[in-house]
C-alpha cells in the first residue's frame, strides 16, 4: 500500500498566466520528497485567449456558444503541456502525470467545473500515464469540486513538523484556506474558498495597462484608496447572494465599481477591498480558535500591500506568516499537490472530504488515461 511513485504535477491556476510544474516522490499517504519545481509562462497568444474567453463566459450556455474557440484553445494548451512533460522526460523517464488543466469555468451551483486540456492527446504525445479530471467525482457526490489541496496541506504540516493547529492560506486567483487540527491520516482538515485573491487586482491591471499583475503591490502603493467606492463595494459584498459557497470562480467577482479611477487608485482600492474580505473571512472561519498561525502561499503572498492589508484586518490572536519561513517554496504548493493527488487517485485513496468540499463522504478522484 505504501509503494512509492514519481509524479509530475501540472497546475494552471485561475490567473491563467502559465503552468507550475512539480515532480515529487511519494507513497501517496504520509511521505513526500520534492525533486524539481519549475514555472512555464504561457506565450502571449495563449494567455490572451484564456482571458478573452473567460471574460465572455457567464453561464453554462456560453460554454456551448464558444465551443469551437474553447476546443482550439484546449489543443494549444495540451500541446504546451506536452512540451513541459518532454522536458522532464529528459531528466527522469519513469513518472506519472497529474494533469489539472486550465480552469476556464467553475460554478459549484451548476455542478460544473471545466478545465481545458485533452488527456487522451497528452497521453498520445508523451506516452505517459495521465491522471486528470480531479473534480468530477467530488461534484458527482455532492461536493463543490474545490478546494482539493487540503490533504496535501496536511501532509506538509506533518512532514515539516509544524505545530498544530495551523492554517494554510493559498492566495491565487481565488483564495482558499485549510485548517489542520491533527496529523496526516486523521482527515481532521477543514477548508473552503474565502474570497478573491489576485483576480480583481490582476483583472484591473490587465485591462488598464500592458502588465499582467501588480508586481509586489507597486501600483497599489502609489495609489489612493477611494473610500466612497470602497465602502459601496463592501456593502454590495455583504448583501451578495450565495454567501455559503465553499468554492468560487473568478467570474463570481467583478471590478465594475472601480470604473473611472486611475490605474494606481484602482489597484489601491481593489487591494484594500480584497484584503478586507480575506481578513473578515479568516476571522470568521477561525472564530473559535484562540491563537493560531496562518501560513501564506501562492502568488498573492508576494503582493506586500495585500498581505499587510490582510494583517491589518485580522485580530491579534491570528498570526500571518509566509510559508517560505518554514523552508517551503510557496510558489509550488498546488502543483506539488496535484502530483500527490495523482498518486492517491491511482491508489483509489480519497482526495476530497465532507469538511473540504461538502461532498457526502471521503471521495477518490482523478480519471486515468494509460494507452
Amino acid at each position: 500500500m505504501k509503494e512509492k511513485y514519481t509524479s509530475l504535477g501540472l497546475m494552471s491556476g485561475t490567473s491563467g498566466d502559465g503552468v507550475d510544474a512539480s515532480m515529487i516522490n511519494s507513497n501517496g499517504i504520509d511521505k513526500f520528497e520534492v525533486i524539481k519545481d519549475k514555472y512555464f509562462e504561457y506565450d502571449s497568444k495563449i494567455y490572451k485567449s484564456i482571458h478573452h474567453l473567460k471574460d465572455r463566459i457567464f453561464d453554462y450556455n456560453d460554454l456551448s456558444k464558444l465551443s469551437k474557440e474553447l476546443k482550439d484553445l484546449e489543443r494549444k494548451i495540451t500541446l504546451y503541456h506536452a512540451k513541459i512533460i518532454k522536458e522532464f522526460i529528459n531528466e527522469n523517464n519513469n513518472f506519472i502525470v497529474g494533469f489539472h488543466g486550465q480552469t476556464i469555468y467553475h460554478n459549484s451551483q451548476e455542478k460544473i467545473s471545466m478545465q481545458l486540456g485533452d488527456a487522451n492527446l497528452l497521453n498520445q504525445l508523451t506516452n505517459k500515464k495521465i491522471i486528470f479530471n480531479f473534480r468530477k467525482n467530488d461534484i458527482s457526490n455532492g461536493g463543490e469540486g474545490a478546494p482539493l489541496t487540503p490533504i496535501y496541506h496536511q501532509l506538509i504540516a506533518s512532514q515539516k513538523k509544524i505545530g498544530l493547529p495551523v492554517c494554510i492560506l493559498n492566495i491565487g486567483g481565488i483564495s482558499n484556506v485549510t485548517l489542520i487540527n491533527k496529523p496526516i491520516n486523521s482527515f481532521e482538515i477543514f477548508s473552503k474558498d474565502i474570497g478573491p485573491g489576485n483576480c480583481l487586482i490582476d483583472n484591473w491591471v490587465r485591462k488598464n495597462s500592458n502588465q499582467k499583475f501588480d508586481l509586489n503591490g507597486l501600483l497599489a502603493s502609489n495609489g489612493k484608496i477611494n473610500e466612497i467606492i470602497f465602502e459601496q463595494a463592501q456593502e454590495l459584498y455583504k448583501n451578495r447572494k450565495n454567501k455559503n459557497k465553499v468554492s468560487y470562480d473568478t467570474n463570481d467577482f467583478d471590478i465594475s465599481f472601480t470604473r473611472g479611477l486611475s490605474i494606481e487608485d484602482g489597484a489601491a482600492t481593489l487591494t484594500e477591498f480584497t484584503a478586507s474580505i480575506l481578513g473578515e473571512s479568516l476571522s470568521s472561519f477561525l472564530n473559535k480558535i484562540k491563537f493560531i498561525d496562518i501560513l501564506v502561499c501562492g502568488g498573492g503572498r508576494k503582493n506586500k500591500i495585500l498581505v499587510e492589508g490582510i494583517k491589518k484586518n485580522l485580530p491579534k490572536r491570528i498570526n500571518l506568516k509566509l510559508i517560505d519561513e518554514f523552508n517551503i517554496n510557496g510558489d509550488f504548493i498546488e502543483s506539488q499537490a496535484f502530483a500527490f493527488l495523482a498518486i492517491r487517485s491511482i491508489k483509489k485513496l480519497p482526495i476530497s472530504f465532507p469538511n473540504t468540499t461538502n461532498c457526502s463522504r471521503p471521495i477518490s478522484g482523478g480519471e486515468i488515461v494509460d494507452n
